[in-house]
């Protein structure tokens, strides 16, 4: 049982679950809706990542050899199977929320197959449909909520962290994906150029983050703490530029999770102090 909760990849699906969370803290609402929705986000996020890795058996024998599939420990026919329940149940909890919320947990469900079926080795699309699917969990909580507009803006940050490091990681991957044929950015660009777009992403956010205290979203707390992540995303990408090996790439993508977690902490506490 436990190589089925692993290929959910856990703290993955309770980051994207966090979202929902946070929409609550900034929106100042409190209720069972909320807890269903950040457990939908939760499960929808683990189908998410059991499709990924079925569809990435082959690459991740070389990248992620570890893995419940091909370690063995789930067949891929089993997977499958898991996944699409995963899927299921995620959309009655969406529909037990709101029609709205069911209707953006079909569609997200429709994006991470499709993804990971084609767009995943895609030169960017990829990495822009993971970061949307990102950004849309803060949409997911705005509905929720009923603070659209915020989510929007959070959503939009959540986007630009999630593509600099989704950059990163297939910088990391070159090896596996070059040998399943894969098209990313670093293997039709190459990874020095791979990691500028993601250092340049880093530092679009970091000029941005001060705008969200500027028009009243956030206190002067929020200032304080989005600037170690600010610090955390410019170093990240500081050492991508002077390394790619992938050693470097693998810290510099826990330290750019790091960096988001702190971003969210810094929304968090920057709606109550």
């Amino acid at each position: 049982m436990k190589a089925y909760f692993d290929i959910l990849r856990p703290a993955n699906a309770i980051m994207a679950s966090i979202a929902v969370l946070l929409m609550a803290i900034v929106s100042h609402t409190y209720n069972l809706d909320i807890v269903i929705g950040a457990v939908c986000v939760f499960i929808a996020t683990g189908g998410g990542n059991t499709i990924n890795d079925y569809c990435d058996y082959e690459i991740d024998k070389i990248n992620k050899p570890e893995r419940p599939i091909p370690s063995g420990k789930i067949s891929r026919s089993n997977a499958l199977h898991y996944c699409l329940l995963l899927f299921l149940i995620a959309t009655i909890l969406g529909f037990i929320i709101s029609i709205a919320n069911g209707a953006v947990v079909i569609i997200c469900s429709i994006i991470m197959i499709v993804y990971a079926y084609d767009f995943k080795t895609r030169c960017l699309i990829g990495n822009i449909t993971v970061s949307l699917l990102t950004g849309l969990t803060f949409v997911f909580g705005g509905l929720i909520t009923g603070n659209l507009t915020t989510s929007i803006i959070l959503g939009f940050f959540a986007f630009l962290m999630t593509l600099s490091r989704e950059i990163i990681k297939d910088t990391e991957d070159v090896e596996g994906d070059e040998k399943e044929n894969a098209k990313t950015f670093p293997i039709v660009y190459g990874k020095v150029n791979a990691v500028k777009l993601a250092f340049i992403l880093n530092i679009i956010t970091c000029i941005l983050s001060p705008i969200l205290y500027f028009i009243g979203l956030f206190s002067i707390t929020y200032l304080i703490i989005v600037l170690i992540a600010d610090v955390i995303f410019i170093y990240s990408g500081y050492k991508a530029l002077k390394n790619q090996d992938v050693d470097t790439l693998h810290k510099v993508s826990k330290n750019m999770k790091i960096g988001m977690i702190i971003a969210f902490i810094s929304f968090a506490i920057g709606s109550i102090l």
